[in-house]
């Protein structure tokens, strides 16, 4: 008995339009594809909190910083619940 054949990655036809697009070899491809999925599975609470620290060391005070935050979360490409102000905040200190 063969073993199944394996599952194709559901990946695989955007890591092929790319490397066909760009003339990315598959391999460099592939991981610019798994960068970007790494980059927007980052937990709400995690982004929150990276931003914050982004933004504050820019010098952004907290009012912009939260409508900031704000607005980035609602334009990701699967976006995050709308959060209040008071939310954010929480997420922030707790």
């Amino acid at each position: 008995m063969q073993p199944p054949p394996p599952t194709p990655d559901p990946w695989d036809d955007l890591v092929g339009r790319l490397s066909d697009s760009t003339a990315l070899p598959v391999g460099v491809a592939t991981r610019v594809v798994e960068e970007v999925l790494d980059h927007f599975r980052e937990p709400v609470e995690g982004f929150v909190r990276r931003r914050h620290r982004e933004l504050k060391a820019e010098g952004l005070a907290n009012a912009g910083i939260f409508d900031c935050i704000a607005g980035e979360l609602s334009s990701r490409p699967v976006a995050a619940p709308r959060l209040s102000e008071r939310q954010i905040r929480r997420m922030i200190y707790g």
